[in-house]
């Protein structure tokens, strides 16, 4: 599904690669070819793509952490959401990382599974309906950080969007309003995010190391991915690239 593949790249943290495959249409061209994503869905990430292509590379960087990076409300990682710093989250990463492995999908030390580019990534190398399925299965948090972008009139929102469109299934409503009773916060509390970041993040197996990162390696690949299917021709892998 080169779709997933798409929406991973918008969700990057954003690169010259990034702004080079929007310019040239590819990321449009992939999504409307493939098909699985409905033309309103399709509209609605206009703004961003827009953005991604015409803001300097830096204004669009200094958004993106203060967004997602600084933010716990609206953070990528996924089992940030549900798991917070506990024991469960470490658990459920290393089963993650399983799934990958049996996929194929190599990690490095710095990358943490339940980022949400590295999921779509995922996604993209199963069978259409296996990936709306595992699509579904963070939905919920998925709706509750699209409903945050949402209050803040952010265009990415839009990514979001074409997310849940995908699902196999909509978000639970009770899952979704406990995850949107923490509500929102903001980047520039300095004092909140010292109390909140004292802790050291949950680390797992042993290449553990860091803080995790934001695959920015990757989006070369995906930029790749993405480009063959607007011209029918296979990517060329790279040393990293994920197996199909």
């Amino acid at each position: 599904m080169y779709t997933c593949a798409a929406l991973a790249a918008l969700l990057n943290y954003p690169t010259a690669e990034l702004q080079q495959a929007v310019r040239a249409g590819e990321i449009a061209r992939a999504l409307r070819q493939e098909g699985l994503v409905p033309r309103r869905e399709r509209e609605a990430l206009k703004p961003l793509l827009d953005e991604l292509a015409t803001w300097d590379l830096l204004d669009l960087q200094s958004r993106y952490v203060a967004l997602f990076d600084r933010s716990r409300a609206r953070s990528l990682h996924l089992f940030e959401h549900v798991h917070g710093e506990s024991r469960d989250r470490g658990e459920a990463m290393v089963q993650l990382q399983q799934m990958y492995d049996e996929a194929g999908l190599e990690l490095t030390a710095k990358e943490l599974p339940d980022f949400l580019p590295l999921y779509l990534e995922y996604c993209s190398v199963l069978q259409p309906e296996e990936a709306r399925q595992r699509v579904a299965q963070p939905i919920h948090v998925i709706a509750g950080i699209r409903s945050r972008l949402v209050e803040r009139e952010s265009s990415y929102a839009g990514v979001f969007r074409a997310i849940e469109a995908l699902s196999a299934q909509p978000a639970d409503a009770a899952s979704l309003e406990q995850i949107l009773k923490e509500g929102d916060d903001e980047p520039d509390d300095t004092e909140r995010l010292d109390r909140e970041w004292a802790e050291e993040p949950v680390t797992f197996g042993p290449e553990a190391a860091g803080t995790g990162g934001n695959s920015c390696g990757r989006i070369k690949q995906l930029a790749e991915r993405v480009a063959a299917a607007t011209t029918g021709k296979p990517a060329q892998p790279s040393d990293q690239e994920t197996p199909q």
